[in-house]
């Protein structure tokens, strides 16, 4: 199939006392054999955290790992020695290499936290773990890739843009051959042809879909991978 919508209600969910999360793809207790990922792109969360909870300390290795903050402030912690908070507009990349440990917890203890998290599958297994953060440029950017042309530097022949479409414009996505494209949309609300999309849906592409015809202003990630 060359378009597959992934519904903003289809996806899986997890409650916990300190959290809830939504999952586009398999992730914890959420188990879909038609949902492992796509191309790259492995884990694609979004979580509220309650204030001062989080996720403890806990390892991974041989991932890209983004966090997108939304809404609320986290704070980072990581065995580089990185303390690091973030607030709305902020995105992290660690690179989790041969081994990395880290933290991730609301720092607040009145508001709650709203972030994405993101795992991109690297070229290779190994390597240093590393991380780099950025501050989101208020409009279209590319803010991450594996070629060096990008503020964050991805371990895979991927790229990551963020647009910013007004209401009443118009949106083409261009699907290369040999790659593979997932849009996820942040906020806002557009139609493609006889479909609605609005905030938390995501698109799974293999060629290039139809226009997305904004209602709203609005905000996406647009995932470019090797197929």
């Amino acid at each position: 199939m060359s378009i597959l919508i992934h519904g903003n209600m289809s996806r899986g969910r997890s409650q916990k006392g300190w959290a809830e999360a939504f999952h586009s793809f398999s992730f914890g207790d959420f188990l879909d054999p038609a949902r492992m990922g796509f191309a790259r792109l492995r884990v694609l969360n979004e979580d509220r955290i309650v204030p001062g909870a989080g996720f403890a300390p806990h390892d991974h290795a041989d991932m890209d790992i983004l966090t997108l903050v939304l809404a609320g402030r986290i704070r980072h912690e990581d065995s580089l020695g990185t303390v690091r908070d973030l607030v709305p507009g902020m995105v992290q990349l660690m690179r989790a290499g041969s081994g990395i440990t880290h933290s991730e917890v609301n720092a607040s203890d009145r508001e709650p936290a709203h972030v994405v998290q993101i795992w991109l599958i690297p070229d290779r297994a190994g390597g240093p773990p590393s991380y780099q953060t950025l501050h989101l440029p208020p409009g279209d950017a590319l803010i991450a890739a594996g070629d060096g042309t990008a503020p964050l530097h991805l371990g895979s022949d991927s790229r990551i843009r963020l647009a910013q479409p007004r209401d009443g414009t118009v949106s083409r996505i261009v699907v290369a051959p040999g790659r593979a494209v997932f849009v996820q949309i942040l906020d806002g609300m557009a139609r493609m042809e006889g479909e609605r999309l609005v905030a938390g849906d995501g698109l799974q592409l293999t060629s290039t879909p139809p226009d997305l015809h904004w209602q709203s202003d609005g905000r996406m990630l647009i995932f470019d991978m090797p197929a």
